[in-house]
């Protein structure tokens, strides 16, 4: 599949190719568990600075506090009367009551147990923990659990300017680490195989050689499918800012500069088995004219991002949970 050299304000759909499922180019022998493996390999040991996504901007309200488990560690976040996030232990000091279900007053978060009122200043035997809220997502920084040299913020992908974006963020939690998930996105080769209903036609341009100056950098063509036969073709490349990160980034095309940023977060583990987050932010951004009513109709449209990210994520969530039991037994042929 090859990029149409489409103007801004052209038609961006495409007629596709009538290929059935069965009878596409197989994929396999590009997708080398070695190359896959040894771009999951560098791309963890990036550093994080001990920071983790755990919500969504606009799931830590003004009016109630967020209660989440993070690598093990159980986190309350609110925000204060000058709509600053905050994060701390998520169990009240005095009998440790769960701080997720008190209330927020002035800024301040009040147990429900015995009304103890908590502010960012802390208190004998509960230390906030630095938080940082980038505008879509919500991080905490664990340097207890991370074990790295703490950054004053987190890593972030390189975005589009907020005033031209259209957001959207979907939280699913697989039984796997975040390894897995992140695995799963450097293999951009299983699209058009496992995600028929979304994607035709996938074709990798670009692999990571660990040499360069972007030495994660994947770049894949595909189409993504609206209706039928039709589809949008885009060239995107995937990268890892951090170890938990992986970003996809739309460099031709329609949407060009646009960004899907998952984010895998460790929760904790439970009957022996981890679990992890997946965090997907959608930044979308485009120079077409109809895109300004998009974005007004943000309410309408954000819930129709969510849900194609949602089903994506069911199948990829199976791969990922796959790839961790058959790692964690000996039997992972990478």
């Amino acid at each position: 599949m090859s990029l149409p050299n489409s103007q801004p304000r052209r038609l961006p759909l495409r007629r596709l190719p009538a290929t059935r499922w069965s009878r596409q180019s197989p994929t396999w022998g590009e997708a080398s568990p070695a190359l896959i493996g040894a771009a999951v390999k560098r791309a963890l040991a990036r550093p994080s600075g001990n920071w983790y996504v755990f919500a969504a901007s606009a799931e830590v309200r003004p009016d109630r506090p967020f209660g989440r488990m993070v690598a093990g560690t159980e986190i309350v976040a609110w925000r204060d009367g000058e709509g600053r996030l905050h994060a701390a232990p998520g169990a009240c000091p005095h009998l440790g009551a769960p701080l997720c279900r008190g209330a927020v007053d002035s800024g301040r978060l009040v147990c429900r147990w015995h009304g103890l009122a908590l502010g960012p200043d802390g208190f004998p035997g509960w230390e906030p923990y630095p938080a940082y809220d980038d505008g879509t997502l919500a991080w905490v920084r664990l340097d207890r659990a991370g074990g790295e040299e703490p950054l004053p913020r987190p890593v972030l992908p390189e975005r589009p300017a907020p005033a031209t974006t259209l957001t959207a963020v979907e939280s699913l939690a697989g039984r796997c680490e975040p390894e897995d998930v992140v695995a799963n996105r450097l293999d951009p080769w299983h699209g058009s195989w496992f995600h028929p209903y979304s994607f035709v036609g996938l074709r990798v341009t670009e692999t990571a050689s660990g040499s360069g100056p972007d030495p994660d950098r994947m770049v894949a063509e595909v189409a993504f499918k609206v209706a039928g036969r039709w589809g949008v073709p885009v060239r995107a490349a995937f990268s890892c800012p951090e170890p938990r990160t992986v970003a996809m980034h739309i460099i031709e095309g329609e949407g060009e500069g646009s960004v899907v940023e998952t984010h895998a977060t460790p929760l904790g583990v439970r009957d022996g088995v981890p679990s992890t987050a997946v965090i997907e932010a959608i930044v979308a951004s485009s120079e077409r004219p109809g895109f300004a009513l998009a974005a007004r109709a943000a309410p309408v449209v954000r819930p129709l991002m969510r849900a194609a990210a949602r089903r994506l994520w069911r199948d990829d969530l199976s791969y990922a949970e796959r790839r961790y039991a058959l790692r964690t037994s000996g039997r992972w042929p990478g």
